[in-house]
């Protein structure tokens, strides 16, 4: 089995280098591209029009200039472009939590979401900060690795991909939690001001908030957190609206 390796905290990450020693549990084909520094909240963008530098690292490992996504997009469109393609992209772990609408702004689940645009099944892990990384939560994250690729057929569907968040030790057991509500980015500083310019600064992290029963209360109360998401999230408009706007 061909894996391919992704992240947003940068190649030399802790988290990413847990990942490849799970990974490596598992398969002798493991490839790492990971960007050449941190790309925190990076989402799912790519870089069109720009050159991106690739730097190799090591025996089937490379640096990336851009962004999460766009790890990806190189490996898929330029190192794997004669060759056979990943069976699996695993993305993270992700120093910290990605929860409510961290969805929507996490380059750890951006690298999932662009996987399943190559149709290649993707998972996203994520972990709280500081957490417990011994042979006993390595044995563990193996095994729960394990156990998802042998059950590929009840949660691989086309367009969709995992999304994990782990608590701060393994092993631990698995919830299927609702995703709560958490705005990240809710508030901005003033570093300084100069005539028509004015310089600002969103701050890093925040004081999580939950409800029973959601992303973080599960996290919090010890749970391996596992979550399907899908990159269409369409909803379907009442036919009636629709044809009243047809005059």
């Amino acid at each position: 089995m061909r894996i391919l390796l992704c992240n947003d905290d940068g190649i030399d990450a802790e988290g990413l280098a847990f990942l490849e020693r799970t990974a490596r549990a598992l398969s002798d084909d493991v490839w790492v591209v990971a960007p050449d520094g941190k790309r925190t909240a990076a989402g799912a963008s790519i870089t069109i029009g720009k050159p991106l530098t690739m730097v190799k690292r090591g025996e089937q490992r490379y640096s990336c200039s851009g962004t999460p996504a766009d790890c990806v997009v190189s490996a898929m469109s330029w190192l794997f472009k004669d060759q056979a393609k990943p069976d699996l992209v695993l993305a993270g772990i992700n120093d910290g939590r990605n929860v409510a609408e961290d969805l929507a702004y996490s380059g750890t689940l951006g690298i999932a979401r662009e996987a399943t645009f190559w149709g290649i099944p993707a998972i996203g892990f994520s972990q709280v900060k500081q957490p417990r990384r011994g042979e006993d939560d390595l044995v563990a994250l193996v095994q729960l690795l394990r156990n998802l690729l042998e059950q590929r057929a009840d949660w691989q569907r086309e367009g969709h991909w995992l999304s994990i968040n782990l608590p701060h030790s393994l092993p631990a057991p698995v919830a299927q939690p609702r995703i709560g509500r958490d705005k990240i980015a809710s508030s901005s500083e003033v570093v300084s001001t100069d005539g028509a310019e004015t310089v600002l600064l969103v701050p890093r992290g925040r004081p999580h908030s939950s409800s029973e029963g959601d992303d973080n209360d599960l996290i919090d109360r010890g749970f391996i957190c596992i979550n399907r998401l899908n990159w269409f999230g369409e909803t379907e408009l009442n036919e009636n609206f629709i044809k009243s706007l047809d005059r």
